[in-house]
């Protein structure tokens, strides 16, 4: 079985999620015995040596490649990678009104639409969690047929982080840890930041830092707080990584939904309590092993660390991790979906 990749141009520039779960899913389906090639759009395609593309992310940045795939009968599946706070029902609306609007003057388009649009031309479309199938189905009209969700997953390595290498450099282990961009609104760092003012514990946070002014914001903050380093951004493979996870006690991650945070997994792999926003779907990885608040309130993201601080470690979570969503088992799951289609 010969498989393309395909995703959004910024990939290599923003080093996120995304950007994991390809690569690794790419290299759990080799082990698989799938041939998987990543589209370059400077090299000529050869359609009859690709069965399938896997079209990574439904939005306005893969728009233009799905609808030239889908005018040259190119066959391709695609994890929409989609979410949004709105219902349902506000999606529809939406739809509703730029249905309308069209008939009036051509290109008027909202992110729903592309989204949409994209997702009804893919084959199959593997939504992360089933809050995300939930919006594809009955907020874009997704025929539930055609949505099968695939979860996204973590390696295998960070079980094995070394904590005495973080705790060797920085001098610091069992502290509150947190993983992923500084800067957009949806991580809401800056909350987190506030409410890690208020925890008398050491804390860590390691991001790449982003020029918005909620970037610049959580510097000046992170600077008027004693007990917060804050470290710009190590690479996914990097063993620092993988061992500031060991060493830390509770890996905090309060953004404003996470579909569900691979920075989560990779820490609960790693043995650190959770404390995560209950959007997004994040609770069909973390059920009942992990600590749920309230995004928008510093107070319950600081109630929720505290409580996290005070709980005992189990390895119950660490275990439901490794059974379930390891990206070997995504790998699985992944290709029997191509089987499904290419039948």
């Amino acid at each position: 079985m010969n498989i393309t990749f395909a995703t959004y141009q910024s990939l290599s520039l923003l080093h996120g999620g995304p950007r994991v779960q390809i690569l690794q899913t790419k290299n759990e389906l080799e082990k698989l015995g799938v041939h998987v090639s990543l589209f370059h759009p400077w090299e000529q395609f050869d359609r009859t040596s690709c069965d399938l593309v896997h079209l990574f992310s439904a939005n306005l940045g893969t728009f233009h490649l799905a609808s030239v795939m889908n005018n040259f009968n190119i066959p391709f599946v695609s994890s929409s990678i989609f979410f949004t706070e709105h219902s349902p029902a506000y999606i529809r609306t939406i739809l509703g009104i730029s249905k309308t609007l069209k008939h009036f003057k051509s290109g008027i388009w909202t992110s729903y639409d592309y989204t949409q649009q994209i997702c009804n031309w893919s084959k199959s479309v593997l939504p992360n969690t089933r809050d995300e199938a939930t919006l594809l189905g009955n907020g874009l009209g997704i025929a539930p047929g055609k949505i099968s969700v695939v979860p996204n997953g973590v390696e295998a390595r960070f079980e094995h982080g070394d904590p005495s290498l973080f705790k060797k450099k920085y001098g610091i282990d069992n502290f509150i840890l947190n993983v992923g961009h500084i800067g957009p609104a949806r991580k809401n760092v800056l909350q987190l930041i506030k409410a890690l003012k208020n925890v008398d514990h050491p804390a860590v946070i390691i991001g790449k830092i982003s020029g918005t002014s909620e970037g610049k914001q959580c510097l000046e903050e992170t600077k008027l707080s004693k007990n917060i380093l804050l470290i710009d951004g190590l690479e996914n493979d990097s063993e620092m990584l993988a061992s500031a996870y060991a060493a830390c006690s509770v890996f905090a991650l309060p953004s404003l939904f996470e579909t569900p945070g691979i920075a989560a997994l990779e820490a609960a792999l790693a043995g650190a309590k959770i404390v995560i926003t209950p959007y997004g779907g994040t609770k069909d990885y973390f059920e009942s092993h992990a600590v749920y608040v309230e995004p928008r309130s510093v107070e319950s993201i600081r109630n929720g660390i505290i409580h996290a601080l005070n709980a005992q470690k189990t390895s119950a979570l660490r275990e439901h991790i490794k059974k379930e969503f390891l990206w070997s088992t995504v790998a699985e799951k992944t290709l029997a979906v191509y089987k499904q289609v290419l039948q």
